[in-house]
């Protein structure tokens, strides 16, 4: 049984690993996120993505990735602690943190049998769909419907905040 933070590695050192368990016959999946503040929405996302395929890789988007993406204010947990707590869940195998907008890079490096998207895309959306095709890959829309966000959490939680809810802040 791995650790948490074994679970957590460079693209490389999983590339390594990913070469290892496709020579072992097991299938690699990819989703990826920014996981800030993390919702049930993402638990169902990523249990769903580990059942395409034996093992689940995650890339988790670095800070600066995170603030080019969701504006200033993102992400509210710092990349490290991002990627501790995606690794804690059991269905996930591997972690990595990228710095680019997308996950293109380390699709072209590890390859996976399936990358995962949630179903705020379909397979026509998926910004890197063109190389997942070219290798090969195939794309599949996992998780529930997407009623969750990270922003709607946020504003909750200001809401209570200024309207006094909770005695305790």
């Amino acid at each position: 049984m791995s650790t948490t933070s074994s679970k957590i590695r460079t693209r490389d050192e999983i590339a390594e690993i990913v070469k290892r368990e496709r020579s072992a016959g097991r299938t690699i999946a990819l989703a990826n996120g920014l996981f800030d503040l993390l919702h049930v929405g993402h638990v169902r996302y990523l249990e769903a993505a580990s059942r395409e395929a034996d093992v689940l890789v995650v890339g988790i988007n670095s800070d600066a990735s995170a603030r080019a993406l969701k504006g200033p204010g993102r992400p509210v947990l710092p990349e490290s602690e991002r990627a501790e707590i995606v690794a804690a869940l059991a269905c996930v195998d591997h972690v990595f943190v990228f710095d680019e907008p997308n996950v293109e890079a380390a699709l072209f490096l590890l390859q996976p049998n399936v990358h995962c998207k949630g179903t705020d895309y379909t397979r026509a959306s998926v910004p890197e769909r063109e190389t997942v095709l070219g290798y090969g890959g195939r794309i599949e829309i996992v998780g529930d419907a997407k009623s969750h966000a990270t922003r709607d959490l946020i504003r909750e939680i200001a809401r209570r905040f200024r309207e006094g809810d909770d005695p305790e802040i």
